[in-house]
């Protein structure tokens, strides 16, 4: 029998298994599951785990973008089935900006094509585009930009239609350490302002530590929640607690779970 996800809760995922079908000669592979999970309203969440343990299906399958193949996704108390529900934005590693849109154009883009008038899409736009910094950048096309500044046109693009929950799939993968600490606090600024529960797929330790209210630690494939450590952060931090002797125990702790199913991932005994 299933468990009703927790009551108040903002989004969940109950008993959840994704098993993709054999193909190409292959066998059937068992990615993910079971897992329950209950994300609290204003939550930021991270989730850590070794390399194919089902981190990214995870969020696939809460984003509505992959089905179950048991068990049972829920978002605002409303089952979510294969396709994005209004209210949840997503974010993946890989830059998504469109290459022959400026800036601005790419920001507006997902307003445009909900039909929003042109008064609406220009107050939002321009919202967001000074929320993030990229003023000076408007008219600039993303191969003139940087990685982390094409990474802030895709998080904008996504702020823009105001979703109630992000989900972020390895946003910061593809960048260097000391902009990553600066994407975090740019990240954790828009958590704050904007209110919204946030689920963040990591495979970068300090970086869940630094960001999340709690961290889910995965196994080895099928990925299940080996354990689910709570930070104790308070809600106005930003990179600086990376110097916290605290932070040092707490990805400590994180490390010396994952370090035993990180090995198993690669083979070892």
């Amino acid at each position: 029998m299933t468990a009703a996800p927790a009551a108040g809760a903002h989004a969940s995922l109950r008993d959840v298994t994704r098993i993709y079908p054999p193909r190409a000669g292959r066998p059937a592979l068992h990615a993910l599951g079971p897992v329950s999970l209950d994300l609290a309203r204003g939550e930021f969440f991270a989730v850590v785990g070794p390399s194919g343990c089902g981190k990214s299906t995870l969020l696939d399958v809460m984003a509505g973008l992959v089905a179950p193949s048991a068990g049972t996704v829920t978002f605002e108390g409303k089952p979510v089935y294969a396709q994005v529900p209004d209210g949840i934005g997503v974010v993946f590693q890989e830059d998504a900006s469109f290459p022959w849109l400026t800036v601005y154009d790419n920001i507006a883009f997902g307003l445009r094509q909900e039909g929003r008038t042109a008064n609406e899409v220009r107050a939002s736009t321009e919202f967001a585009i000074d929320f993030m910094g990229l003023k000076e950048f408007a008219s600039a096309y993303p191969a003139q930009l940087s990685g982390g500044m094409r990474q802030r046109v895709c998080i904008a693009r996504t702020l823009v239609l105001k979703p109630r929950l992000i989900l972020l799939d390895e946003p910061f993968g593809a960048l260097d350490q000391q902009t990553r600490l600066l994407m975090g606090d740019e990240l954790l600024r828009l958590w704050r302002e904007t209110g919204a529960t946030i689920l963040l797929i990591t495979h970068a330790i300090d970086e869940a530590a630094m960001l999340a209210d709690r961290v889910g630690i995965m196994s080895a494939r099928p990925g299940t929640f080996m354990d689910v450590v709570s930070t104790d952060w308070p809600r106005e931090r930003d990179s600086t607690i990376v110097s916290d002797p605290a932070f040092g125990l707490l990805t400590s702790r994180i490390w010396t779970l994952l370090r035993a199913e990180s090995l198993r991932s690669m083979g070892h005994k």
